[in-house]
């Protein structure tokens, strides 16, 4: 990954660079903010930049031994630290991690999880990681200019993992650069996190993800520019949105007799659409919550009478004509609130009849406010 891969940010990379050009390079960095803006990707290019032979004023050369080896993630001087399950580390999934980088740039925790088959485990970096950080820092500089750890996602590192690393990321061996990558400072041990150079990496401007998704994906403008709105400056988000697109039209139909059975207050109709959704499966139930936000968001928005503000499709404003009214300043938080605890609870595999069961009859109440 380049400078040049990651979309948008161009101070942010343009700091980084000029950080290196002028000698300041801190011993340890955080990036911290939003899922899917390029975190991980930014900092694995400005480590390759840290350790190319010949760096341009805008990027590493892509020439030199070393962007060689970054090309294939497999640089004797760069580490990786990221969750893992089963109670291993990170080198025990390492071939899995490198083959899923070169082909995602951009992801979350749980597309991760999903290639590697977790299953219902939740991703940790377990505390005997540790002995592992310390054992690869102690070791020289093999060939680079600095050796680089990437720690991606230290808020799920085990408290007795942080600890042990405390005095090694205040004071680490000569040459070593750690490179945080954090979606949750909240919970990023706030003993690490004070021992770090913090860098916001904010949401990608919108008109670098039209430009993003209508090369990777081929869209047409217009639907470039709706998918962007919707993603909010996450790129991970809008490739999910895309991915689902194949899908929305039984979304909305869903939606909808949801929304109708809800409304209705009777218990048999609730409890059959509860059913159907139950028994799509929990991909499909994730991404049927992330659809039904989306669209709680467009009919709120709707009902301030800005049309240029609002992206639906023709069924969907059809039915919203009649049905945003009841979306409002009384119930839009708790709506949004249900919902996005409903994905978690499906994420974490809860019961999935139990929730959708609760959440229709949540519903029913926040309709009425």
């Amino acid at each position: 990954m380049y400078f040049r891969d990651v979309i948008g940010l161009h101070d942010v990379k343009e700091h980084l660079i000029n950080s290196v050009r002028q000698g300041f390079i801190p011993h340890a960095r955080i990036f911290y903010g939003p899922e899917g803006v390029g975190k991980l990707p930014l900092a694995i290019a400005y480590a390759r930049y840290l350790n190319c032979s010949n760096p341009g004023a805008e990027d590493a050369c892509g020439e030199c031994p070393s962007c060689h080896k970054f090309d294939k993630l497999a640089h004797p001087d760069l580490h990786f630290v990221f969750p893992v399950v089963k109670s291993k580390v990170s080198d025990q999934y390492l071939p899995e991690w490198r083959e899923f980088l070169s082909n995602h740039h951009y992801f979350n925790l749980n597309d991760w999880l999903n290639f590697i088959d977790a299953q219902n485990a939740q991703g940790i970096i377990y505390s005997k990681e540790s002995d592992e950080i310390i054992r690869k820092l102690n070791l020289k500089v093999y060939e680079a200019a600095y050796k680089i750890m990437i720690v991606w996602l230290p808020e799920k590192m085990h408290e007795a993992c942080a600890n042990k690393l405390l005095k090694l990321v205040e004071e680490p061996p000569e040459y070593t650069v750690f490179l945080l990558i954090s979606e949750d400072r909240e919970n990023v041990l706030q003993t690490i996190w004070s021992r770090c150079q913090p860098l916001h990496i904010r949401a990608i401007e919108k008109e670098e993800m039209i430009i993003a998704l209508q090369q990777k994906f081929g869209l047409e403008v217009e639907k470039a520019r709706s998918t962007a709105h919707i993603a909010n400056g996450s790129f991970t988000k809008a490739i999910e949105i895309i991915q689902a697109l194949e899908h929305t039209e039984y979304f909305f139909e869903l939606f909808r007799q949801m929304m109708r059975n809800a409304f209705s207050g009777k218990i048999k109709a609730i409890k059959e659409i509860a059913s159907e959704i139950a028994g799509i499966g929990r991909e499909m139930q994730k991404s049927f919550l992330f659809y039904s936000l989306r669209l709680f968001r467009e009919y709120f928005v709707s009902n301030l009478h800005q049309p240029e503000m609002i992206y639906l499709s023709g069924e969907e404003w059809e039915f919203g004509e009649r049905f945003a009214p009841f979306i409002n300043e009384k119930n839009i938080e708790a709506l949004s609130d249900e919902f996005s605890l409903a994905y978690r609870q499906i994420e974490q595999n809860g019961n999935a009849k139990i929730i959708f069961l609760d959440l229709c009859l949540k519903v029913t109440v926040l309709l009425r406010k």
